[in-house]
């Protein structure tokens, strides 16, 4: 058990993106799940010590990240990325997709009371969205949800997992706008299935 566990800390820790059971079974296919199972539960307890990383599951796997405490000092290390920070703007197009998914781009306007072009095109290109179909109206206009990237950077396990607005609200620093998470009028759910990361719409 405990070679195992070391085995699993060491795929988890140099994975760079959440590692699946799926993932891992297939990996350590000479392992019976439970006992690889056992060993996650066994590698949890030992994160559960002081120190300055933490095993979380998210986006559907297992994760080493730092933890929340020491963020402002990692922050630091990374501060020269200032590039990869979001606008105001963007975050709130997050927010609104986050929320109300699938939602095209009119709706997201509506919402925001401004044109979003623009930054849904920065919002694909960071992976952070992408299209999921098209609505069944006149202009068939895009759709537009959340991917696994995006789970992965708020350290969400499921869109399920989202807090309440007025939640989100505080963490980002600025009030997102009145009715963010009204569900939009859905004709139609068109996700690809053959995507693999998508994430479910909240009815």
């Amino acid at each position: 058990m405990s070679e195992l566990k070391s085995i699993i800390e060491a795929l988890i820790f140099a994975s760079p993106e959440p590692v699946t059971m799926k993932a891992l079974m297939k990996l350590l296919e000479s392992e019976p799940k439970e006992e690889i199972e056992s060993a996650i539960a066994a590698l949890k307890q030992d994160y559960e010590r002081p120190g300055g990383l933490q095993l979380v599951e998210v986006a559907g796997g297992y994760q080493i990240v730092t933890k929340q405490e020491f963020h402002e000092w990692v922050r630091r290390l990374f501060h020269e990325r200032t590039t990869q920070k979001l606008s105001v703007a963007a975050l709130e197009t997050l927010a609104v997709i986050a929320y109300r998914q699938p939602v095209t781009s009119p709706e997201i306007a509506d919402v925001r009371g401004v044109n979003t072009a623009g930054v849904l095109g920065t919002l694909v290109d960071r992976k952070l969205i992408k299209i999921v179909g098209r609505k069944a109206v006149v202009g068939r206009p895009f759709m537009y949800g959340t991917t696994r990237e995006f789970l992965e950077r708020f350290g969400l396990n499921d869109i399920t997992d989202l807090p309440k607005v007025e939640d989100m609200s505080e963490l980002l620093g600025f009030d997102l706008p009145a009715g963010v998470a009204e569900p939009a009028p859905q004709t139609a759910l068109p996700f690809d299935a053959l995507g693999g990361d998508e994430t479910e719409p909240i009815h």
